[in-house]
């Protein structure tokens, strides 16, 4: 018994070296050039992410628990569109004729799918076993919102003279709500989850809404409201890669079967 709470802590530890290994190159490449931690910072989700698609989909005949399947398959696109949102950033260059609104607006539409989809892969109801047409749902969705916001369609989030507009920041709180909503329910399905792996989902939820707060405060898309925002994304993302993406690599029937138990 003494040396299984050994073996927690020393992992505990571990992985809290993990995260502060990854954290202080990215806070220090910041200081010098802002837009490189900014491409970093959103590449390292996006990795992540797509990983999270890899194993949910790879699963989806092999399991009875379908919170790694929806969310996996809501993964991809969220990736989608967070790499949209990279390649628009401000001082990139890629999209020319489009100011820093643009990036926002992506940013918004990936995090409302980011905290919608919780809530999808967590709400207790049955779902026909054809995950295609949920594929098919979410590639929709997607391409519409797209094309809303790249041809004007959709709410402004940034004005440069003034900063966030109030869709944005209203945005963020209804987010930061669906994601607490998202803890609670992931607390009442907690027995269909390895102790471990509830914690670490737990953990992840809870940096992201630190960071969607931080992301209504900044004024320059620069800032350091916009530093601290994407660190907890990183943050964020780091627990769900433990909790998802390592686990489910190393012992896929631990993550996945729980729920046969």
């Amino acid at each position: 018994m003494k040396d299984r709470k050994v073996d927690i802590i020393s992992k505990a530890y571990i992985e809290i070296l993990g995260i502060v290994i990854i954290l202080i190159p990215i806070i220090v490449i910041s200081v010098f050039n802002f837009l490189l931690f900014h491409t970093i910072t959103e590449l390292f989700s996006i990795v992540i992410a797509i990983n999270i698609f890899v194993i949910g989909w790879n699963s989806r005949n092999f399991t009875e628990s379908t919170f790694f399947i929806r969310y996996g398959i809501a993964s991809f696109f969220v990736a989608c569109i967070d790499l949209l949102h990279t390649l628009a950033y401000e001082g990139m260059n890629i999209f020319v004729g489009y100011d820093a609104n643009l990036p926002t607006q992506l940013w918004i539409l990936a995090r409302y799918m980011q905290s919608i989809s919780f809530l999808i892969a967590l709400i207790p109801y049955k779902f026909e076993r054809n995950y295609i047409t949920l594929l098919l749902c979410y590639a929709g969705v997607t391409l519409i919102m797209v094309f809303l916001i790249f041809y004007g369609y959709f709410p402004d989030c940034f004005i440069p003279a003034s900063g966030l507009t109030n869709f944005k920041i209203i945005s963020e709180y209804i987010i930061i709500l669906f994601l607490l909503i998202s803890i609670v329910l992931l607390y009442r399905q907690k027995q269909d989850f390895t102790r471990e792996i509830f914690l670490l989902i737990t953990y992840s939820l809870t940096a992201t809404i630190i960071s969607e707060f931080a992301f209504t405060l900044y004024i320059d898309v620069y800032g350091i409201s916009n530093i601290i925002g994407h660190i907890f994304k990183i943050i964020s993302f780091y627990f769900i890669y433990l909790g998802i993406v390592r686990i489910g690599l190393k012992n896929p029937l631990k993550a996945l079967f729980q729920q046969l138990k």
